[in-house]
């Protein structure tokens, strides 16, 4: 029985996810992790390429894309149902790469920990820095303020101002967060069972956050560890962005805030976050519009 369930949703990243099915399987880990890859209907030929060069892969071709979290719920829905489940099971973007020994590295790291549910390691972009999205607190009403409002950029250093993206902590120091991201997500398979699958509402974007929040609600603590690099090969910041992704970061941000905290925000400040939201999505859309085009890359990650 596998110990690891590794899941990767692909959608027209095939050579990125060559790429990150070639790390696994050169990794050497202890564990033969169980590979499942859920294509959200790509019309590079990913799936091909799976079947052709990865048969040991459990592959899920989908005939439509329906988002990120429908797409992890098709194979952690497989997953749970067998008796004989792994007992670890991590989601993996496929514009990752996993250095030798980093599976094996986080789920002994969980295991060690067991009052701890959900860990993740420290992401590093393209160009070595850290992907700030790795270790977070959740986005409660005053640091949604200070995020949307550019405060945690002119302060980040300064707790007040920078919770969500923990930017005054080293990121070389383990610490006890708030959620990990789901590009490179560890949890115990069991407490899938416990909380449930992964939230639908959610298109892309803030499904981990919103996964986070419930594996502490339930009691669990979330690790960031810093001693298991991955390397995410996100879009360049120069490169404009699609128009549906930014709505759909945005579209998180309502979700997420009115599903655990619009309830219990004051009316003024509610009013306020939601008009920030929406501000914000304007003021991007006005800037991705004034970037470059991105240029055609095979695989680039949306």
């Amino acid at each position: 029985m596998a110990e690891l369930a590794v899941v990767i949703v692909n959608y027209n990243t095939r050579e990125l996810l060559r790429d990150c099915l070639d790390s696994i399987a050169q990794g050497g880990s202890r564990r033969t992790p169980q590979v499942w890859v859920v294509d959200n209907a790509s019309g590079d030929g990913s799936a091909a390429m799976v079947r052709a060069t990865f048969p040991g892969v459990r592959l899920i071709a989908h005939d439509e894309n329906r988002g990120f979290a429908h797409a992890n719920n098709l194979a952690l829905r497989a997953i749970i149902a067998d008796g004989d489940a792994p007992a670890y099971t991590v989601l993996l973007n496929p514009d990752t790469t996993v250095p030798p020994g980093a599976l094996d590295a986080l789920v002994d790291a969980l295991a060690g920990r067991p009052d701890t549910g959900m860990v993740g390691p420290k992401l590093l972009l393209r160009d070595g820095t850290l992907d700030l999205a790795c270790r977070r607190l959740f986005p409660t009403p005053a640091r949604a303020f200070a995020q949307l409002f550019g405060l945690a950029r002119i302060f980040p250093h300064d707790p007040r101002f920078a919770g969500y993206n923990l930017t005054y902590l080293d990121p070389n120091v383990a610490t006890e967060v708030d959620s990990v991201v789901g590009a490179c997500m560890l949890v115990r398979t069991a407490i899938i069972r416990e909380i449930g699958l992964l939230d639908e509402a959610f298109f892309m974007y803030g499904e981990d956050l919103d996964w986070a929040y419930r594996v502490k609600q339930h009691g669990w603590r979330v690790w960031y560890l810093p001693h298991v690099t991955v390397h995410h090969h996100k879009r360049a910041a120069s490169s404009q962005r699609p128009v549906p992704t930014i709505h759909a970061f945005h579209d998180a941000m309502r979700i997420f805030y009115r599903k655990h905290y619009a309830a219990t925000t004051p009316w003024p400040m509610h009013v306020l976050i939601e008009a920030g939201i929406t501000l914000k999505e304007w003021i991007s859309l006005g800037s991705n519009s004034l970037r470059p085009a991105a240029r055609p890359r095979a695989g680039t990650a949306n």
